[in-house]
């Protein structure tokens, strides 16, 4: 039986032992009580509460506007539907860079109220004191190099990243300090596909891809893009498995039809 398939519980060391195995690993995003529930059911190995729900949740153009507080509220969701996958939070923009005790408290706060298993953070060698610190209270954290969306400011782009020589360099320098300051994972986000490779043969720890190419570890998608929930961000890397936005809108103007043409409730849905 492979790894994933033998754990109840899916850990940090779980994700390690299925690198070890050349087994892939699942990731995908929840923000909520009932998709968390059908992602867990479904197998994923990894459910992150990302700050992406800045942008699905919230309606945000970017990541940065999301707090401390509203990450905490959609991780204590998920944390209530998940029996198997290790659950990972990201800790928005604000909260650990450049302020190593900042950092702590806030991830403490995370684990204390969320009921989660771990943090992410984005950037290399910038937040490695943040890091340091955040294991110092047996708090697992993995690691974010590539396209940090956190940083869309900085970058004013959502391009491809360390396409030239000296960015992919500074990658492959930072991806080595994230493991030896004690990360147990990195995402690798919009990436050159022979870099990502690269990359995660130069590591022990495992590396987990979203537009990275399939020479990583293991794969993340945003629940609601792979759903087909929300259709107007459509990247190369993206594969939708349906196309939920025709469904439920579908749906809707059915129910809306039924209700003003006296269809619904037929008398077999009331009560006498």
């Amino acid at each position: 039986m492979s790894v994933a398939g033998k754990a109840r519980k899916v850990t940090t060391n779980t994700l390690q032992e299925m690198k070890r195995a050349g087994e892939q690993i699942t990731m995908l995003t929840a923000y909520d009580y009932s998709l968390a529930r059908l992602v867990d059911q479904g197998g994923v190995d990894v459910i992150l509460v990302g700050d992406s729900a800045s942008n699905v949740m919230a309606g945000n153009d970017t990541t940065v506007p999301i707090t401390l507080e509203h990450m905490i509220y959609h991780a204590q969701c998920v944390s209530k539907a998940v029996d198997r996958a290790l659950i990972v939070v990201d800790m928005p923009f604000g909260t650990y860079q450049g302020n190593s005790k900042h950092a702590l408290e806030s991830a403490i706060r995370i684990m204390k109220e969320s009921g989660a298993h771990s943090v992410k953070l984005e950037g290399g060698n910038e937040v490695v004191e943040s890091i340091e610190r955040i294991l110092t209270a047996g708090i697992p954290v993995m690691g974010h190099l590539g396209l940090t969306p956190q940083s869309i400011y900085k970058f004013g782009t959502y391009t491809v990243r360390a396409r030239e020589n000296s960015e992919a360099d500074k990658l492959i320098e930072d991806a080595k300090l994230l493991e030896k300051a004690g990360c147990f994972a990195i995402v690798l986000e919009k990436i050159p596909a022979p870099l990502a490779k690269m990359v995660s043969e130069a590591i022990s720890i495992p590396t987990i891809g979203i537009g990275a190419g399939s020479g990583v570890d293991g794969q993340v998608l945003v629940l609601h893009d792979m759903l087909g929930i929300t259709m107007d961000f459509s990247p190369r890397f993206l594969r939708r498995y349906l196309n939920l936005e025709d469904d439920i809108r579908g749906a809707v103007e059915q129910y809306v039809s039924d209700v003003r043409s006296h269809e619904f409730p037929n008398n077999d849905e009331q009560y006498e």
